[in-house]
């Protein structure tokens, strides 16, 4: 197991991961979802159990099985649907304006100001 996560942390984008555990993919997809794909992975490794407990041959399967979860996560939705970012989650689905999105950031700059004085 030591092996198999040695060899993981090695790896960086979600290209690599797919490519590691031989993952067939649409670059297009990845290109635009990367980053979903990668945080989706993540949040299916902490869900799941018994992870500790497996040999290398039966983890490195889990995590294949996790990962291809993922990436068809974002071929079959939308990163809005998903909601895998919390920026998503905040919005819930409704277009946010950037202007709203400047007044808040303005907003809570006077705020910190105010609690540094």
């Amino acid at each position: 197991m030591d092996d198999l996560i040695a060899r993981l942390k090695l790896l960086s984008s979600a290209e690599e991961f797919l490519e590691f555990f031989g993952i067939r993919f649409d670059e297009k997809i990845v290109q635009v979802n990367r980053l979903h794909i990668l945080k989706r992975f993540y949040q299916y490794l902490h869900r799941e159990s018994g992870l500790a407990g497996l040999d290398e041959v039966a983890l490195f399967t889990r995590y294949r099985e996790l990962l291809a979860q993922a990436y068809r996560d974002f071929v079959e939705s939308t990163p809005a649907r998903e909601k895998v970012f919390k920026v998503f989650q905040d919005a819930d689905g409704q277009r946010v304006a950037l202007s709203t999105l400047r007044d808040g950031l303005a907003d809570r700059r006077a705020a910190s100001a105010k609690q540094a004085a």
